[in-house]
C-alpha cells in the first residue's frame, strides 16, 4: 500500500498547525468548525476534536488546519492528529455526513445587510480583489476570508481558520488587506473583520 505523508505548517497562529495531506480537501469552498456540536457534519472534524485539546478545526482547499487549546503542548497532540488524517485519507472517507451534505458551505452571497444597488460595481471590484489577492495569501496561514458586505464604505469580512484567532490576524486586516482595496478601490474608507 502507498504510505501517506502529510506534511505540517506553522501558521502565524501559534495554537494552529496546518496539515497538508497532498491531496484535495475541499473540492469547493471552505468549512470551518468552532465547537464540538458543528464538528458532528464531519467524521474526521468530530474525531479530531474528540482528542479533547483541539478548540478549531478548519478544512481548506488542500489543507486541514487544527487549533490546539491554549496550554496545550503540540508536540503530545500532533502524532494524534496525524494518526487520524493519516487513517481519514487513507481510507478515502466521506469528509462530511450524508444529511449534513446541504450545509456545507455558507453561501458567498450571505450578506450581513441590504447593499445599496448603487454600490454594485464597488462590490464586484472587492470581491474580486479578495478573490485573487486576498484569500490566496490567507490561505498560505492556514484559514480563509470570507466577504460579507459593503456599506458606505466600510467593507465586512469574516477570518475563519488559523486567521481568526490570531494575534496578528487584526493586524493583518487593518493594515495588509485595508491598504490593498482602498488602494484599488478608492471608495473603501475601512476594512472591519465581523
Amino acid at each position: 500500500m502507498h504510505r501517506m505523508l502529510i506534511e505540517t505548517e506553522t501558521t502565524p497562529n501559534p495554537a494552529t498547525i496546518k496539515f497538508l495531506p497532498g491531496r484535495t480537501v475541499m473540492e469547493a469552498g471552505t468549512r470551518d468548525f468552532a465547537t464540538p456540536e458543528e464538528a458532528e457534519a464531519s467524521p474526521l472534524a468530530e474525531a479530531l476534536f474528540g482528542l479533547g485539546d483541539v478548540t478549531g478545526v478548519f478544512f481548506g482547499r488542500d489543507f486541514v488546519s487544527v487549533t490546539a487549546a491554549p496550554g496545550t503542548e503540540w508536540a503530545s497532540l500532533k502524532p494524534d492528529v496525524l494518526g487520524l488524517l493519516l487513517d481519514h485519507f487513507s481510507a478515502a472517507m466521506p469528509l462530511f455526513r450524508p444529511a449534513s451534505a446541504a450545509g456545507i458551505a455558507v453561501p458567498a452571497e450571505d450578506e450581513l445587510f441590504a447593499e445599496d444597488p448603487a454600490d454594485a460595481d464597488i462590490i464586484v471590484q472587492i470581491k474580486e480583489l479578495i478573490e485573487t489577492r486576498v484569500r490566496p495569501a490567507v490561505a498560505n496561514d492556514g484559514g480563509d476570508i470570507i466577504y460579507r458586505g459593503f456599506d458606505k464604505g466600510k467593507v465586512f469580512l469574516q477570518l475563519q481558520g488559523a486567521c481568526s484567532g490570531c494575534p496578528s490576524s487584526s493586524a493583518t486586516l487593518k493594515n495588509g488587506i485595508e491598504q490593498l482595496l482602498k488602494y484599488y478601490v478608492p471608495e473603501v474608507t475601512e476594512v472591519r473583520a465581523v
